[in-house]
């Protein structure tokens, strides 16, 4: 049976402390990636695998990779031609094939970066993959892949294709689709409302499913 991966992130938004003990307490193993390590340490938590080049991890944070004994330690040259999160997802390919990932810390900080890691976690082909917000979770969804979602009535949900060629299907939502193309990046999916249990399908493409913890 496939396990299930955290991935926390290097962004400087970091998840909360309750999130972050939450989603290590539903995974099986816990990767840091660089600077992800300093929020782990902050909710009280460790991780099995660290990856990155130590560019923006505290102090603390490095003085822990330097002398690990508890976790593994993948250190690369800050002079690379990946990121960290690209070679964090590599690790968890050799480590836990087919594994599930949860992201979490991915969202915020600098748009170039929030792009780039959006199109490296939809890259990601081994298995359902998951972004974990404190206000917001989300699903990358392929062709040929499906969310349902229950017990959400009222909550904003919104679609986004990044690929071209995606077309999508939503039903229990307030506007549905049925066998509709999603633009490249356009609003069509956008600031939906929930209003039974919902099934999302994307037939073609690629889509990030959004469903916000909250009402509007």
């Amino acid at each position: 049976m496939a396990c299930k991966v955290l991935l926390v992130c290097g962004s400087p938004v970091v998840a909360s402390a309750d999130l972050l003990r939450r989603l290590a307490g539903e995974c099986d193993h816990v990767v840091a990636v660089d600077r992800g390590l300093d929020a782990l340490l902050g909710a009280g938590l460790g991780c099995d695998v660290y990856v990155g080049d130590a560019d923006t991890v505290s102090d603390a944070g490095r003085a822990l990779v330097d002398a690990a004994t508890d976790f593994e330690v993948e250190r690369h040259d800050p002079y690379k031609d990946h990121t960290d999160l690209a070679l964090a997802l590599d690790s968890v390919r050799r480590r836990w094939p087919g594994a599930e990932v949860v992201a979490t810390c991915a969202t915020g900080g600098r748009p170039d970066m929030a792009l780039s890691v959006l199109g490296l976690l939809a890259s990601y082909e081994d298995a359902p993959i998951w972004i974990a917000e404190d206000k917001v979770v989300a699903r990358i969804l392929r062709g040929g892949e499906s969310w349902t979602i229950e017990g959400s009535e009222g909550k904003t949900f919104s679609i986004i294709a990044i690929a071209p060629g995606t077309v999508a299907s939503e039903h229990g939502l307030e506007w549905e689709l049925d066998h509709s193309p999603l633009g490249l990046l356009a609003d069509t999916g956008i600031s939906n409302v929930v209003r039974s249990t919902a099934t999302i399908q994307v037939h073609t493409g690629i889509a990030i499913a959004y469903l916000y913890k909250k009402g509007q």
